[in-house]
């Protein structure tokens, strides 16, 4: 007995002597068990504790592994562990129900520490030639594979070799634990008189570690009252009041809260104008959170009248502070407050219950006396000659002298806006011209100027004397429109030589040099038809030619219009008229010298038939004098109708039968002689200078 005692003392003695520990702190490595690739001695216990850097664990695998068998393992084997758990043991040659080898079998440490231990007993019957395995640190990937929820990121997780790190969301900040997502919302404030509030990210999770603030700041007379939805969920305990998660509420003086939990507060009046809410989160949980509409009110006022003819928008039950009515009146009608008119008034409630001003009249809308129509009369439809809304004029112009532009119907109503309106005019005004070419009396034809008979008065309205102060008469001319005459330019100049004048600009006369005369019948006398005018513009035309008398054609602009009458009517223009051919019979007016060189008492005119260019041309080739396109003959090959001395400037003019208007052809221009056989009177043809005449007489109106 006492050998066997001593036997297991000296064993247990030489056990604890072979027993060692191997620190190993590489990435990598191999281990043998004990006199590997020879079978391993007996009693032997070696330990390998393998540690990495933090971030990795241990990956072990055995390329041989041979062992001896016993049932658990209790003879020999290998064991792998951690400080805190045993990963696996193995022993024996081959798996069996109570032992197990490696085989392919990989270990993985949970962490960056493994150790593993070699043990054999006293003893082994056979050769065993132990194990060899191999070792590496590999990363750990803690974005899948953490347990700790607690160190799991917030939003985002992003694994390197080594370790990780955490992201958030857009909008979201990183907490300085580097893991949990925050965010700031420290500015929210609100000023309109309504509103919604939520927790960050409502109705999703609100974000951890975050503190909130929202504040509603009104105008000083409001009160604001606030009240939650039926979603309230902020994260609670059951035995303390809100120590995690939790919001506050500060109006005035008061502080309301914390409030915490599903169960959402009452509706809140807060009787202040500035309220403050916190929110505040802490780093974890998974609540919906909350939200709140917020209405405020103040001071009611009385509900406000319409005035007649006159509206109030928005029509509302009740008005309280701040609240704003926009009067407005019916069509036709003005808004007048200090008797001053508008369209619209608006007033406003102010905080002590009152409205910033009285309700307005509405006043129908006027459009004041409408504007006088030269040469035009005014009708109203009304007794009273109403200028009021709808109220109906009528301007017409003075008939038979003159008539309506566009002959319109005239008709003018009073509009909402209060101004006049035609419905194709709008709101301009008529205009009215005066009636060219139909004289009160008709012609008597085929008289003679050059020895011819007397014209009936009257049947040459448009016909004017130019004279000089001495009542000498020296030209003639035709009324254009209401103030314009047109005449022959070398008119115009004091020199005048009835045969060749060679005329030189500085004899052009000025317009005080001479005066109009319009419904003059009698060369010498006056009656009481006449009106004596004067110029303000002389206008020859900018290619007027005094040694040729091409473009023989001038405009006087009267200082004063005449009134036209049954004798004093302008002439027209050829408007949309072919020009006269061969043939056509034209009548010339004037009071040019006569038979023997006399002057006419009264004036005469003639009706001569046009010729055409070429017989012109032949009857003065012989005499050098050129007649070109701007200029147009009329006369009879046996002569005896023809203008004389005194003539010049005079109308030429034809009858159109369609409208029953006459209209000018010519002015009376040059000739040889008068009324001589064979030679026609010469004429300033109007139709190629129609434009420059037109021109003119629109520009210096």
């Amino acid at each position: 007995m006492r050998w066997l005692l001593l036997c297991h003392a000296l064993c247990l003695s030489l056990l604890k002597a072979s027993a060692h520990t191997v620190e190993l702190n590489n990435m990598f490595g191999q281990i043998q068990s004990p006199g590997y690739p020879d079978s391993y001695p007996s009693d032997s216990e070696v330990t390998w504790n393998i540690t990495v850097p933090e971030g990795f664990r241990i990956k072990l695998y055995f390329m041989h592994f041979n062992l001896e068998s016993s049932y658990l393992c209790e003879y020999d084997y290998v064991k792998v562990e951690t400080e805190e758990q045993v990963l696996a043991t193995f022993c024996g040659q081959e798996t069996t129900d109570t032992e197990q080898t490696p085989g392919q079998e990989v270990v993985f440490s949970p962490g960056s520490f493994m150790s593993i231990t070699f043990r054999s007993d006293f003893s082994n019957e056979e050769r065993f030639t132990g194990f060899d395995a191999h070792y590496m640190a590999v990363d750990v990937d803690e974005c899948t594979e953490r347990e700790d929820e607690e160190l799991s990121c917030d939003h985002y997780c992003h694994n390197y070799i080594g370790g990780y790190y955490c992201s958030c969301r857009f909008g979201y900040l990183l907490h300085t634990d580097n893991r949990t997502c925050r965010v700031e919302c420290s500015d929210n404030l609100f000023t309109q008189r309504t509103g919604v509030i939520t927790s960050p990210d409502f109705p999703n999770p609100y974000p951890k570690s975050s503190e909130c603030f929202y504040t509603i700041e009104l105008e000083e007379g409001f009160m604001v009252s606030l009240q939650f939805e039926d979603i309230f969920d902020i994260e609670d305990h059951p035995e303390v009041s809100c120590p995690y998660d939790y919001i506050k509420i500060k109006a005035g003086p008061k502080v309301l809260g914390p409030f915490c939990g599903e169960r959402a507060p009452e509706p809140i009046n807060t009787q202040s104008h500035s309220v403050q809410i916190l929110f505040r989160s802490d780093n974890s949980g998974e609540n919906r959170g909350w939200r709140l509409s917020y209405r405020a009110t103040g001071n009611e006022c009385p509900e406000p009248e319409p005035p007649v003819h006159g509206k109030i928008e928005p029509l509302q039950t009740t008005y309280s502070f701040k609240d704003q009515v926009l009067i407005s009146c019916d069509t036709g009608y003005k808004v007048l407050k200090d008797n001053v008119e508008m369209d619209t008034f608006q007033i406003e409630c102010l905080k002590d219950g009152t409205w910033s001003n009285r309700i307005p009249t509405c006043k129908i809308a006027d459009c004041g006396a409408p504007a006088e129509l030269k040469h035009g009369l005014i009708t109203f439809s009304t007794r009273n000659n109403l200028t009021t809304y709808k109220s109906e004029i009528q301007y017409s112009c003075q008939q038979p002298y003159y008539k309506m532009l566009h002959n319109i119907t005239g008709i003018y109503t009073c509009s909402a806006q209060g101004v006049w309106m035609n419905e194709v005019l709008g709101r301009s005004q008529p205009t009215c011209l005066p009636v060219c070419g139909v004289p009160k009396f008709s012609q008597k034809l085929m008289a003679r100027i050059f020895n011819g008979r007397p014209a009936q008065k009257g049947t040459t309205p448009w016909i004017a004397m130019l004279s000089y102060p001495n009542e000498q008469p020296f030209c003639g001319g035709s009324l254009l429109v209401s103030s314009w005459i047109v005449t022959a330019a070398h008119c115009l100049h004091q020199s005048l030589d009835p045969d060749y004048p060679v005329l030189h600009d500085s004899d052009r006369l000025r317009p005080s040099d001479f005066k109009i005369i319009t419904g003059k019948h009698w060369r010498h006398w006056s009656d009481g038809n006449e009106q004596h005018l004067r110029a303000k513009h002389l206008f020859l035309h900018p290619l007027y030619d005094p040694n040729t008398f091409e473009n023989d054609v001038a405009l006087v602009q009267l200082l004063e219009s005449p009134v036209l009458s049954d004798f004093v009517m302008p002439i027209c223009l050829p408007e949309g008229l072919p020009p006269p051919e061969r043939g056509d019979m034209v009548i010339v007016s004037g009071w040019g010298k006569q038979f023997l060189q006399r002057f006419p008492e009264t004036l005469m005119e003639i009706e001569i038939p046009v010729v055409n260019h070429r017989t012109r041309l032949e009857a003065y080739a012989p005499l050098k004098r050129k007649v070109t396109r701007d200029m147009i003959c009329a006369g009879e090959k046996e002569g005896g109708r023809d203008a004389c001395a005194g003539d010049s400037g005079g109308p030429m003019v034809t009858l159109d039968k369609e409208r029953g208007q006459w209209y000018l052809v010519g002015t009376v221009s040059w000739g040889k002689d008068c009324g001589k056989k064979d030679h026609y009177g010469v004429y300033s043809y109007i139709y190629p200078n129609k434009d420059w005449i037109q021109r003119v007489t629109r520009m210096r109106n």
